[in-house]
Parts: C-alpha cells; sequence; structure tokens
C-alpha cells in the first residue's frame, strides 16, 4: 500500500507541474496576445485621418474607454479599460481636447492621455493691432469656440470682470495656444492678464525723466510708440519726442491717433480734412494724450513709453527705410522734411 500511495504521490505530483506549466504557458500567451494587441493600431471609422476625444475633468478610466468607442474608434471599451487598468496610468488621466490620428496604438494612447498631450491649436495677436482686428483674429480660429459672438464690447469686459473699461490695448500680443473647444473669453482673460503683468513691469521700472503719472498713460503712450515706428532702435527717441511735448503742453500731432478716430472712415489716405476735423484722437487739435490706447502695444514699446531716450527732440520725419530723423527745433525739422519728404 505505501509504494500505492507514493505512486499516487508522484502522480499528483507530476499533475500539479503540468497544470503550473500549462497555466504558465496561457499566462505567456496571454501576455504576449496583450503585448501584441496595445501595439496594434486601432481603427478609425471610414477614411478619417483622426477622430476628436474630450475628456472632462473627473471621467474615470471606464469611462474614458468608452468615450473612445463613443468617438468612433473601433474598440471594445471593457478590452480598453482593462489596459487601462492593469498598465496603472488609468488615473493620472489629464482631462482635455485630443486628437486621435490614424494608426495610434492602446499604447500610445495610454501615454496621449496620461501625458495630457491634448490637440492644441494657437492664435497670434500682433503688435500693433486695434481690438478690431483682435475680435476678428478671433473669429476666424480653428476650433476655438466664439463665445464673445454677437456681444458687445461693453458686454465682453464686463464678463472679463473690467466692467466700463474699454477693450482696446487691454490685451498683450504674443501667440496664445488654446486646446479645441476653449473659450475665446479664455484666451482674452490670459491676453489681458499678460498685458497687466507686462504693464506692472514697465512702469515699476520707469525713468525719473518720464513726465508719465498712471499707468494707464504709460499704456497710452506706448500704443502710439507702437504705431509710429517699426524701427526698434527708434521707440525710445520717438518716446522722447511725445513726452518732451508733453512737458511744454505742445500738441502730440501724431497721425496714428486720427487715422484711429476716424475708424472705417480712413480711406488708407490721411486728407487735410482729416486733420482740421475735431475728435477726442484728433491730437493735432487736441493737447495732451487721446482717452484711450490706439493698439496692443508689444514689450519693447510699454519699455520705451516709460523710459524715454534722453535729448530734446520734438519732432521726427521717416527717412523712407523704417527709421526716422529726429530734430529739436522746427528749423531742423524742415530741412529733414525737405531731404526726406520732398527731396530737394
Amino acid at each position: 500500500m505505501a509504494g500505492t500511495f507514493h505512486r499516487r504521490s508522484r502522480d499528483v505530483r507530476r499533475l500539479f507541474r503540468t497544470v503550473i506549466v500549462l497555466a504558465l504557458l496561457v499566462l505567456a500567451a496571454a501576455a504576449a496576445t496583450g503585448w501584441w494587441w496595445v501595439r496594434q493600431p486601432l481603427r478609425l471609422p471610414g477614411d478619417a485621418a483622426s477622430v476628436d476625444l474630450s475628456i472632462e475633468p473627473g471621467t474615470l478610466p471606464r469611462a474614458v474607454a468608452q468615450a473612445v468607442r463613443d468617438a468612433g474608434v473601433d474598440v471594445d471599451p471593457r478590452l480598453l479599460y482593462a489596459w487601462f487598468r492593469l498598465s496603472g496610468q488609468g488615473q493620472r488621466f489629464k482631462a482635455g481636447s485630443y486628437e486621435l490620428d490614424r494608426g495610434i496604438t492602446p499604447l500610445r494612447l495610454l501615454e496621449k492621455l496620461a501625458r495630457g498631450e491634448e490637440s492644441m491649436r494657437a492664435v497670434t495677436l500682433v503688435e500693433g493691432w486695434n481690438w478690431r482686428q483682435v475680435r476678428q483674429a478671433l473669429a476666424q480660429a480653428d476650433q476655438l469656440r466664439h463665445d464673445t459672438a454677437g456681444m458687445s464690447d461693453a458686454d465682453i469686459m464686463t464678463r472679463l470682470g473690467r466692467a466700463g473699461e474699454v477693450p482696446e490695448g487691454r490685451f498683450f500680443p504674443d501667440t496664445y495656444n488654446y486646446s479645441r473647444g476653449s473659450s475665446d473669453l479664455k484666451l482674452l482673460q490670459r491676453a489681458m492678464r499678460a498685458m497687466d503683468r507686462r504693464l506692472a513691469d514697465a512702469w515699476a521700472q520707469r525713468s525719473p525723466r518720464s513726465v508719465l503719472k498712471t499707468p494707464e498713460e504709460a499704456l497710452i503712450l506706448a500704443s502710439i510708440v507702437e504705431k509710429e515706428t517699426g524701427n526698434p532702435a527708434d521707440r525710445t527717441r520717438v518716446a522722447c519726442v511725445f513726452q518732451n511735448r508733453l512737458r511744454i503742453g505742445m500738441p502730440l500731432q501724431t497721425d496714428p491717433t486720427v487715422i484711429y478716430g476716424l475708424g472705417d472712415r480712413f480711406d488708407g489716405n490721411l486728407h487735410k480734412r482729416d486733420l482740421l476735423a475735431d475728435s477726442p484722437y484728433n491730437t493735432y487739435l487736441r493737447p495732451g494724450l487721446p482717452p484711450t490706447p490706439i493698439s496692443m502695444p508689444g514689450k519693447a514699446s510699454l519699455l520705451a513709453a516709460v523710459q524715454p531716450a534722453d535729448g530734446n527732440f520734438l519732432y521726427f520725419v521717416a527717412k523712407g527705410d523704417g527709421s526716422s530723423q529726429f530734430s529739436a527745433s522746427l528749423d531742423e525739422h524742415n530741412r529733414a522734411v525737405n531731404k526726406y519728404v520732398r527731396g530737394q
């Protein structure tokens, strides 16, 4: 009986080892199949080059897997959820808007969601643009949600928390990235805060020579400097001219403010009648700064406005090469005009 018992024990051990080996083989086969699957491209609908996937904050991995299926990806959400769980990365998924390109694999999808690699777009607000141009750019921005469509300027500023302020010049010119479906109001909020920071930084660095009394005046002057020259080297001297004029009570006599005041009536040429027509922006007829900025100034113009060059310049004229000739007296200025404008 002892021999029979030992034989049965050996048989049980062999069977157990066989079961273990088979189980390991099954697990290895399953692992190999799983590893193969996570590296295979997911199928997108039809001829689509990509599909959009939106993940809201707080979405659980199971719901993310279903959202991938609902976006049009041909995948079993249960299998995808199992992959998310096994990876240990499911709880790290970041909310956002994603673009799933043809050829994306479950492995790449996991990486994209865990890293928050959203599909981004960008819109550029250009130095020297006015508010009307900003609104046009936002209206044409790809995949940006146009919440401001139909809003008045006053409504927009109220929504931005600046009720009663004009929007002109309040937004910093820069390139702003945004995810699909983002609100244009949020983008404007970012641009407004950027201008607040830049203006505060510039104001903190203002020169003792400056006659400007408030950051608002600095913003207005910077917007004029931005429009008056495209030559970076001339910015501080242009600011010097205007600050010297403000100091002695001389009208600024700058064409860009008159053009701004004309709005849609400007036909591309500034006429004598335009210079004689009174408006808050006609700096030929009214002394001091205009009531609002006339454009979005960049960082260089903000700094030039508060750090004007040292000098007694009161006049400048374009030389035709992008730079300007600066003069301290009217006689010098007239000679410069004869040389560079009249060719005499």
